[in-house]
């Protein structure tokens, strides 16, 4: 049976297979099929009154900038002239280049501020050359810039500032110039990386796959990668990896994890954790110190003086203690359950978890984030 037949049978065949938990293309990625990063440096013009203030040390790559933009149309200025270019700011200019983007096409581009510019709204982007990480040039970016931020300054030096000015978009600001080579089409071989590496996802994708293709048409390399064997001809493998893509499995469960954030507070408990026997006693021990200010006052015929004396008032409450048994394997809804019924807080639950996890009574791993 040829390849073509192959893809025939599973579009027939693709309707009866049972729904599952999650598609391949949701947990996973094709390798070699990825964006790529692009970066350029530039000038925005026509700010009104908003970019590089005034002159010196401060925006010297600025006018050197400016400078050079001017001599490549034939305008030579003096290199001892100082220029004051309020309405130019220096830029950075990214984007992202996504994967099978053809000369011709446009992405959006980022341009930020680099210089002393206090806001980029109403500037237009100069033709910027956008780069790759080989120094090749792949797209060029020209355009009105989109900000969303606002500043205004009195001239007491009083300053408000809304979202942030010094940043703006420009929606298919760039025209791709050069097309990035992809491994889609290369050898005989597909692989999917998984986006969160797991040993039984991965045999449960690679058997899903053989299911349906056939025996040892895919490898589970390791607990992230799975390659697939893939015909050569274009049309054909598209047509094979949109069907493959689609495929539903069952990932499978997350291993057993509590995630605490200290600075927030924040708790998060995975459905796999488990107990094992186990007391817990909560209680709370508060102390209040107070100082109060009395004043002596000496008989009227009496020669003494009026002093102040200090008198220290402490007030020592302890609340109930309660305690909770837990059999072994107690179950996330139990924990929880037993934990509301403390009434403790975030910070007493981070404490009463990490002795639990000390006692070796939590059958999962702490993170502490």
């Amino acid at each position: 049976m040829n390849v073509f037949k192959v893809l025939c049978l599973m579009v027939l065949l693709g309707w009866q297979l049972p729904a599952m938990a999650e598609r391949i293309k949701d947990v996973s990625t094709v390798e070699g099929v990825r964006s790529n990063q692009l970066v350029g440096y530039g000038l925005v013009v026509g700010l009104p009154g908003t970019g590089e203030p005034g002159t010196g040390e401060q925006n010297r790559f600025t006018e050197q900038s400016f400078k050079g933009m001017l001599n490549s149309f034939g305008i030579t200025l003096p290199a001892s002239l100082k220029l004051k270019i309020k309405n130019v700011a220096a830029v950075a200019v990214h984007a992202e280049l996504p994967p099978f983007r053809k000369p011709g096409q446009t992405i959006d581009i980022t341009v930020s501020s680099i210089g002393s510019a206090g806001s980029l709204r109403g500037g237009t982007l100069l033709q910027t050359f956008l780069k790759g990480v080989d120094g090749n040039v792949y797209a060029i970016g020209q355009g009105s810039l989109i900000v969303g931020g606002l500043g205004a300054e009195g001239l007491d030096g009083s300053r408000v500032v809304m979202n942030t000015p010094t940043v703006g978009r420009i929606p298919n600001g760039a025209t791709v110039e050069r097309a990035i080579n992809s491994p889609f089409m290369q050898g005989d071989y597909i692989t999917f990386n998984l986006n969160r590496p797991d040993f039984t996802t991965a045999k449960r994708l690679e058997q899903t796959i053989n299911e349906l293709v056939g025996p040892d048409s895919a490898h589970a390399l390791d607990a992230a990668s799975i390659r697939v064997i893939a015909p050569r001809d274009a049309s054909q493998r598209v047509a094979y990896l949109s069907t493959l893509e689609n495929l539903e499995f069952k990932p499978a469960d997350t291993s057993a994890k509590i995630i605490v954030n200290s600075r927030t507070g924040t708790i998060v408990i995975g459905k796999n954790v488990k107990l094992q026997a186990a007391a817990i006693t909560h209680g709370g021990l508060t102390v209040t110190i107070a100082e109060q200010q009395n004043v002596a006052q000496p008989n009227p015929l009496a020669e003494g003086e009026t002093v102040v004396t200090q008198q220290s008032i402490i007030d020592v409450n302890q609340d109930d203690s309660r305690a909770f048994v837990f059999d072994p394997g107690v179950s996330l809804d139990d924990l929880v359950r037993a934990i509301n019924e403390v009434g403790a807080a975030p910070g007493d639950l981070m404490a009463i978890l990490e002795a639990l996890k000390e006692a070796g009574a939590i059958n999962g791993q702490l993170v502490v984030i």
